[in-house]
């Protein structure tokens, strides 16, 4: 049987998704540079090393939703570019003053900051232009092949950076980073844009409200956004723990509990590389279901480690919240790519963005309930935060989807209930 050129992934869409493995690349292994050079070549203790973490996390919530609005405002590729060569500058500075021996704590977190900027611009922008790129048939297939580009970048960057900077010097991870940066900027300049219909521009604050109101009163996008934050929240209550936990309870070694969390990432890359196949033989609202309910299962699997104190099952856990919730991003990607007008596309990405500050939520729970009542009272609650995410999902309009709903026009964001495709 003979493939039409709508079987397959455009070339342009591959330099797009190439772009995004060099750039996702590039974020990690300066992401895990960064504190090594901290630690080991300024000498800092665990104060100072939070705060360093604080500046390389604080732009997905300062800047997500003006990256939003710049997404829909003006080119996407011109601005993921932009943002990437902002990236490889940042880099190439923290790389002379390692040379120069001018580096200081205050100046690493400044251009971490800068660098972690064009992250953000870049992760909201690059959802945006995706379905600008290929068919509607294929939105499935695209979001798996850019997220299997990041599970392979998460999995393997920290890998890369702290082998650089063991082995060789700070230098050259973050030469390679910037390397990787400039690379994802010359593979975004060979990607034609469609041009985009024109939308009239209003006051700033009215747009940015425009797309929340979009978000908040969608049949599919609210209780995607609630589940996400409840699911954010309760997974980081579980990876705050479990180091200590894993020593003290189930006796593992430093090598042990990274053999462990390892799995995490093996269950990412293995649920990006089987999406399409399962996107295409299940239901589309059963797909966006097994995401949920596989971090529930995965919390329950952990909780019982509290009964039964074995690693095997913690690795199980992990991996579980790896395949599942792969399988929710790239399905809820191509959900909100589909239901959304293109003309907020930027801006409803970034607030999908903005659920990841339930992150710090999770966390803060987590170093309150552990130090009054021990790991194994968070992970109980995480079991509960789990549930309540899975709950949500259930009850929506979104799992009784039977197929991916039909791409809407800018006709439809002024009318975020009656424009929206009815399940089946």
């Amino acid at each position: 049987m003979f493939r039409t050129p709508t079987d397959r992934l455009p070339p342009t869409f591959n330099r797009l998704a190439c772009s995004n493995l060099a750039a996702q690349s590039a974020e990690q292994i300066a992401l895990a540079a960064a504190p090594i050079v901290a630690v080991l070549q300024l000498g800092v203790g665990e104060g100072q090393t939070g705060l360093l973490q604080t500046a390389l996390t604080l732009p997905f919530v300062l800047f997500a939703i003006p990256a939003g609005l710049l997404a829909d405002r003006m080119s996407r590729r011109t601005l993921m570019a932009g943002a990437e060569a902002l990236r490889a500058v940042s880099l190439l500075l923290t790389l002379a003053l390692i040379w120069f021996g001018a580096l200081t704590m205050p100046l690493l977190a400044l251009l971490g900051f800068v660098a972690v900027c064009g992250t953000v611009v870049y992760s909201v922008a690059a959802p945006s232009l995706v379905p600008s790129l290929v068919v509607p048939q294929l939105l499935g297939a695209a979001n798996a092949r850019i997220e299997l580009a990041r599970t392979v970048a998460f999995a393997s960057g920290p890998a890369i950076g702290g082998a650089l900077v063991g082995f060789v010097a700070a230098a050259p991870a973050f030469g390679f980073a910037a390397a990787l940066s400039i690379i994802a900027v010359a593979l975004l300049s060979g990607i034609h844009e469609p041009t985009r219909t024109t939308v009239q521009r209003r006051n700033p604050v009215q747009d940015i409200a425009e797309g929340l109101s979009f978000v908040a009163h969608h049949q599919y996008l609210r209780p995607v956004f609630i589940t996400q934050f409840i699911f954010s929240a309760a997974s980081f209550m579980v990876l705050a723990v479990f180091v200590p936990y894993a020593v003290r309870h189930l006796g593992l070694s430093a090598s042990g509990v990274g053999m462990t969390l390892a799995m995490y990432g093996a269950g990412m890359v293995i649920g990006a590389l089987l999406a399409t196949r399962v996107m295409k033989r299940l239901p589309f609202g059963t797909v966006i279901a097994l995401g949920p309910v596989t971090g529930f299962v995965a919390s329950v699997v952990m909780a019982l480690t509290t009964w039964i104190p074995s690693p095997a099952l913690a690795g199980v856990s992990f991996f579980l919240l790896g395949v599942g919730p792969i399988l929710w991003v790239i399905s809820t990607a191509t959900l909100r790519q589909s239901v959304t007008p293109p003309s907020l596309l930027g801006r409803v990405s970034a607030i999908n963005i903005l659920s990841y500050g339930a992150r710090p939520i999770g966390t803060g729970i987590a170093a309150v309930i552990g130090g009054l009542y021990h790991a194994e009272a968070c992970l109980y609650l995480a079991v509960a935060g789990f549930a309540w995410q899975a709950v949500v999902i259930l009850t929506s309009p979104a799992v009784a989807l039977e197929r991916q709903p039909d791409m809407v026009g800018d006709t439809a964001a002024t009318l975020p209930r009656a424009s929206q495709p009815t399940a089946g």
